[in-house]
């Protein structure tokens, strides 16, 4: 009975200790056994008993085997579940992490691009800015190049305005004093013309009256006609002067120490059979006025005398000056 006791604390012993091991779970304490001998048992033989005991004690070895066995493959199974949950939870917690430093790489990565994107629209607006006052500064200087351009032209255009202004009133002075100069010529050469013509009707009264005279005295005559032929050659000679210097306009670019000669042949009737430059002043302008002096006069005085006209007047030579007319 001792015995068997025993080997009941034993077996309990041994389970609770294999239940321990196998979960970490705080299991409830065994309840303990208490036994109470009611009555004496037969004592078997022993040979009969010990063989049962052994049996018995086998048997509740292998029982307490199972239950180790089972026991710890709960206790295994238990281990690897909180290993996988733990890994689980490991790998959740490493994902997490992860994701987090993914999260703020990318957080960081896009207040990068972010704040490059403000530089770059920073410097972009800045170039933008800096194009748009150059640009201005271009205008600026091009506006003022053309305004002082314009200027420039302007006060241009006033002193040629100015310069041609003088150089018209110079030529309208000059016109006026060269009009009023032929105008006081042309008078001068009419009163003298008038004082010719006066003194032509009275040499023609005195030569009426003389031509008695003249036929009585014949070698005075003879003298007196030659006389009277240069006399008249003189004062047609003075005539045709006149004439020519009337219709004489000589250029601009005329000096007083300019000269021409020309010979101009006549006929009877007073008109101009030809007109030769025998001596040129070297001025062309200068010569050709006086030729065309000489070609503008229709018909020129000469005396009705047939021998003083061929004489002094079929062909002679004249000189154009600007001082005097010979």
């Amino acid at each position: 009975m001792a015995m068997s006791l025993g080997l009941h604390l034993l077996i309990v012993v041994v389970a609770l200790a294999g239940w321990s091991w196998s979960s970490p779970v705080q299991e409830p304490e065994p309840r303990s056994i208490s036994a109470r001998l009611i009555s004496p048992e037969p004592k078997p033989s022993p040979v009969v008993d010990e063989e049962d005991q052994r049996d018995e004690a086998q048997k509740r070895e292998q029982a307490a085997e199972q239950q180790r066995k089972k026991a710890e493959a709960e206790r295994k199974k238990a281990q690897q579940e909180a290993e996988r949950k733990a890994a689980e939870k490991a790998a959740e917690e490493k994902a997490r992490k992860i994701e987090q430093q993914r999260k703020q790489q990318e957080a960081k990565a896009r207040e990068k691009a972010e704040q490059q994107a403000r530089a770059k629209e920073a410097a972009r607006k800045k170039a933008e800015a800096e194009a748009k006052e150059r640009e201005r500064q271009k205008a600026e200087q091009e506006r003022k190049r053309k305004e002082e351009a314009k200027r420039k032209a302007e006060e241009e255009k006033k002193r040629q305005e100015e310069q041609r202004r003088k150089q018209e009133a110079e030529r309208k002075r000059k016109e006026e004093q060269a009009r009023k100069e032929a105008e006081r010529k042309r008078k001068e050469a009419e009163r003298r013309l008038r004082e010719q013509q006066l003194n032509a009707l009275a040499e023609e009264a005195e030569k009426a009256r003389e031509s008695e005279a003249r036929r009585q005295r014949e070698a005075a005559a003879a003298r007196a006609r030659e006389a009277q032929m240069l006399t008249d050659s003189e004062k047609y000679q003075a005539l045709i002067r006149d004439r020519l210097a009337q219709a004489w306009y000589p250029p601009a670019s005329a000096t007083e120490n300019m000269v021409a000669r020309l010979q101009i042949t006549l006929l009877p009737t007073g008109e101009l059979q030809g007109v030769t430059l025998v001596s040129s002043s070297g001025n062309t302008a200068f010569d050709n006025s006086a030729l065309s002096a000489v070609r503008s006069l229709n018909r020129y005085p000469v005396p009705g005398d047939r021998d003083t006209f061929e004489r002094y007047f079929r062909q002679f030579t004249i000189e154009f000056n600007p001082k005097r007319l010979r």
